[in-house]
This record gives structure tokens, sequence and C-alpha cells, in this order.
């Protein structure tokens, strides 16, 4: 790059995509624990899941001393179906972050498709990350039919609008960089267009994956449009990373002088094991057997919800291995070390960590069916005593009684481990991991 090349200013707690191999954003395989074994194995920046902007909104920022985690909470209604649970064990984590562990290396990416809620949301976590990245690329129906992810595409004035707020109301009072994601075009003059537009808002990134909206990741990348939008990021001084097909550190550095790229993303081929981003000279791809244990102590570490710890060791462990069908038997951390052999290194915070998330034998008791409709009878009656309720506690009792609600109101409300892996910010359980 010569001296004359412009380059946009990184803010004081920002940081510059350039020359970083980093982490995708993906839906279910890009929790806390994840990431955090990413950069272990020499991921230089990681990008957290998408998550909406309007479940972020009326979180708690919590320290959580346990896990020494920043955990941004809710309550969920939804468990309010069962009125004898507490408050506080109906507690949901919608984002997890560990500020020791990964702090100015993690970005933040928003689901939006306005910027009102897009500048509410973001104002909630950008003290403690290093960008929010805004995703206009995923192709999945649960981001595009609300006007988010790949839907953004076809709205680029509202797309600019986000990103021009983020910018003015975000990124420059907290003094970190706002960026964006998007997919190539299917032709190269409109994304070239595209493109332009973005880099005139102020953002300071600006990753491509190299697939149209319509495709998936089973069909290869294109790759003809990328060297047309590096240049294009590099006459306005925005940093280029490329996403798509790119599966070790060693790979993404040949393509990024290939390409003339400023840096690249890796996602599936992390997904399955997180030492790609270690270069051949140090090792490069760890054993699945190394991985597999350094991740399972990583995810109790953070405690990481129990659905979502076995979503990935699904995608870690060879499914011919025996240890795979030990690994789906299990119901609880303490039977997965003892399934894994781990039992001596890892048994003793299995247990503390299944006590606390109450999982295996320590899951409590479940109401009856008779029960339950004996509870949800007397929440209906109070309810009916009190008909100048806020409307707050209204949607609490229609989730207590079982009655329809909004698709807004169940969006927010689901617990964890349903929302995560079912609701707007992700992928039913029997649907593959998608690169958003």
């Amino acid at each position: 790059m010569s001296s004359g090349t412009p380059r946009v200013a990184i803010p004081k707690n920002g940081v510059d995509y350039r020359g970083k191999i980093v982490l995708a954003p993906m839906v279910r395989s890009g929790e806390c624990p994840s990431r955090l074994l990413a950069l272990k194995y020499g991921a230089d920046l990681v990008w957290g899941p998408e998550t909406i902007d309007r479940a972020l909104i009326g979180t708690v920022r919590r320290e959580n001393a346990l896990t020494n985690t920043l955990d941004f909470t809710r309550f969920s209604s939804n468990g309010a179906k069962n009125p004898t649970i507490a408050p506080e064990q109906r507690e949901s984590v919608i984002y997890r972050l560990h500020p020791g562990r990964e702090g100015r290396r993690l970005i933040y990416q928003i689901g939006t498709s306005n910027p009102e809620t897009a500048v509410q949301a973001s104002k909630l976590i950008a003290a403690d990350v290093a960008g929010i990245d805004v995703n206009a690329g995923c192709p999945k129906p649960f981001s595009t039919l609300g006007g988010m992810g790949a839907a953004l595409l076809k709205t680029p004035d509202k797309l600019c609008s986000i990103l021009e707020a983020l910018v003015q109301e975000v990124g420059k009072p907290y003094e970190i960089g706002i960026s964006v994601k998007i997919r190539i075009l299917d032709k190269a003059e409109d994304t070239e267009a595209l493109v332009r537009r973005l880099c005139a808002t102020g953002i300071t990134g600006l990753t491509v994956h190299c697939r149209t909206t319509p495709m998936r990741p089973r069909e290869k990348a294109i790759r003809d449009q990328l060297k047309m939008v590096a240049d294009v990021c590099r006459e306005a001084g925005v940093a280029c990373l490329m996403n798509g097909d790119v599966t070790s550190r060693d790979e993404a550095l040949a393509l990024i002088q290939e390409f003339g790229v400023d840096g690249a993303m890796i996602a599936t081929a992390a997904e399955t094991n997180s030492s790609v981003f270690r270069p051949s000279s140090e090792g490069g791809r760890a054993p699945w057997e190394e991985v597999v244990k350094e991740y399972v102590k990583t995810a109790m570490e953070v405690e990481n919800r129990w659905g979502n710890t076995k979503y990935l060791l699904g995608q870690m462990i060879p499914g011919k291995q025996p240890a795979y069908k030990a690994m789906t038997a299990t119901k609880s951390y303490s039977e997965l070390v003892k399934a894994l052999g781990y039992e001596a290194d890892l048994g003793e915070m299995a247990q503390d960590v299944d006590r606390r998330l109450e999982i295996g034998t320590f899951e409590k008791p479940k109401m009856s069916k008779a029960e339950r409709k004996k509870a949800n009878k007397a929440t209906t009656q109070q309810s009916e005593q009190t008909p100048n309720g806020s409307a707050e506690s209204k949607t609490l009792t229609q989730a207590m009684t079982g009655a329809k609600r909004t698709a807004d109101v169940a969006q927010l409300d689901m617990p964890l481990d349903v929302s995560r892996d079912r609701g707007p910010a992700s992928v039913p359980e029997h649907a593959s991991t998608l690169a958003v």
C-alpha cells in the first residue's frame, strides 16, 4: 500500500481490521466458548453471532463473578406457564462476553432493520466491545422477513441510514468502529455502487461474503468481484475483509495476497476445529481430540448452555468415532466428561457447573399436567381481578395461561435454550449452522 492511500481513522477504543484473520459471525457456533477457543488458537479478532437489536434492548448488564463474564440478561415470561418458578430462575442470558479473554478483540454483530433500535441496542454494549458490525448478509427467513440481514441489500437507503446513525450516535461517542457485512450482488456494477455508498457512511470496515443471497454454504464461493470490492474500499480508506471458503490461516494469507483484501474470515472450518487459526509454522491444525477437550473445559469455565455445547461437539467430533456416539447420549457436563474420559481432570468442575445450571442429577422436578392446569387457572383468576394491571403484567399472564402472544412478545420471551436455537437470532435444532 502506497503512502498516499487514504485510511479511515481507527477510533481509540476500536481495532483496525487490516492484517487480521478472524472468526466469522456464526449462528450457534459463535457463542462465548467458541470465540475464546478461536482466540487461544490464534484468531486475531472474533465476531459474535448475530443478535437482534430488540433482543438486547431491555436487558440488564451483569458482572458474573463465577465466570468472570459480562452477562446481558432479561427475565423470560415464557417459563411463567409454571408460576412457581422464581423470577431469578427464569432469567435468560441474551449475550455473554469475557472481557478479560476477548474484550477489545470482540466485534458485536447486530441484526437490525431501523436506525433507532440499532442505536438503542448498540449503546448497551458499545463500551464492552471493539466494534459494532451490521449484518446485511444473512439470507435466512428469520432475518430477511423482518427486513434485516440480506434484505437490507435491497434497501440501500435504509442500510446507509442505519450505518450513519451508528457512526454518529455510537461509534463517535464510544470511540469504536462501525462496520458492515454484505454479500455480493448478481451484477458487479451493482455491488460496486453499493460498496461505494456504504464506504461513504463513515464505517471503518466492510466484509464481503463471496456468495449471492440465494447461495448456500455448500455452493462454491464466487470471487470474481472480490478484487473490485477491495479496490473500492481501499480508495475510501475502509478496511476490507473477505469471507467464503477460507479454511485456514495459511490459505487466508494466500488469498489476501491474491485478491488485495486486508483480511479474511474463517467460518465453517473454525466451527469444526478452532486450531485452523494456527499457522503451519506453529503446528497448524491440531487433532480433534485436543481441541474437543479444550472446548469442553472452556465451555464449563463460562457455564455455556448445555444444549449449545452439545451441538458444537456434534460438529467437532467425527461422526464415525466412538466418542461421537458416547457424547450424543449424555445429558449433562458430568455425563459428558465421564463419556469422553475427562473425569479425572474435569469431573469436579462438571459437577459444580451442573449444579449451577440445574441439569443432569440437579435438574428440578417438573410440574405434572394437572398441577400446571391448576396453577394456570389460579393465575387467570388473579389477572381477572386486576383488569387495570400494567401491560407488562398482562403479557406475563398471557404467557402463564398459554394465551396467544404476538410475534414480538414471543421473540423476546423465549428462554435462552429456545430463543438462541430457534429464534430470530438463530436457526432450528435440525438446521445446519449458517455463517452470517
